[in-house]
């Protein structure tokens, strides 16, 4: 009983560690979202940052320079439109996710009924921005914890408190890079590993698990190879070209 009290007081301490979306000065709009096929499907993209601009949120797409102010990634929020499997409704909620890949708010359902796919969509996320509206967003200036790590991550921190955390959860337990070094990429999580992504933002490198926390399948520019945590603290890409081993640093905040 002591320990599920000590679990619940940490874990709601972490709550405390949580953004607003008026922390952030911008949001990145991608151009394809996993339900749909090809970039900007059903002007879904487009209707994205349409419905950002209208909150009061300056919105960038994924492939957009972005202008001078935005050195630091963490300094703007990743949305991203889930669906929902619904028999003759089409569902949508949209999120927005920090850099590190954690959620930081999900609007209200959006419904449509309509049975023109590209009417659906808009509609559906036209009702879903409605909650988002109602946030009344405003740039607080609030300089954002890019320093902190995933709640997972804290998470697994207050368990060890208690009970043993298995090494392959330590993954982040690494020298802190120069967040000021050109070719830094930022660490997002995906379900099967990691994607890093850079200033631009582009996605450069996705990770995927393997049993050892310091050993990551990786895959850059078609080219197939491991990410590698290596005695000197660095990361290290190594792949095979032309027979011949070659090994790259990579500068990665997790």
């Amino acid at each position: 009983m002591k320990i599920k009290i000590l679990l619940t007081a940490l874990l709601c301490s972490f709550i405390g560690f949580a953004q607003s979306v008026n922390d952030y000065k911008a949001v990145i709009v991608p151009l394809r979202y996993d339900f749909t096929k090809t970039d900007n499907q059903y002007r879904m993209a487009t209707l994205s940052k349409s419905n950002l601009l209208k909150a009061g949120f300056e919105a960038f797409y994924t492939n957009e320079q972005l202008p001078e102010g935005y050195t630091d990634r963490c300094q703007v929020l990743y949305i991203d439109v889930i669906k929902d499997s619904a028999f003759l409704t089409t569902k949508l909620s949209v999120q927005f996710k920090d850099c590190f890949g954690q959620v930081v708010y999900t609007s209200e359902v959006g419904k449509s009924k309509e049975k023109d796919y590209e009417v659906a969509y808009r509609e559906a996320l036209d009702n879903a921005f409605k909650s988002i509206y109602a946030l009344h967003y405003k740039y607080s200036g609030k300089e954002v914890a890019t320093s902190r790590t995933p709640v997972a991550a804290k998470a697994a921190v207050a368990t060890s408190a208690v009970t043993t955390v298995a090494a392959t959860q330590v993954v982040s337990v690494t020298p802190s890079p120069d967040l000021k070094d050109p070719n830094l990429l930022y660490a997002q999580p995906t379900e099967s590993g990691y994607q890093l992504i850079d200033k631009t933002p582009k996605v450069v490198m996705k990770l995927f698990k393997t049993s050892q926390s310091n050993v990551f399948i990786a895959s850059k520019d078609n080219v197939q190879g491991s990410l590698i945590l290596k005695e000197d603290g660095q990361w290290y890409f190594e792949s095979y070209q032309n027979d011949k081993l070659v090994s790259e640093k990579i500068v990665v905040k997790f």
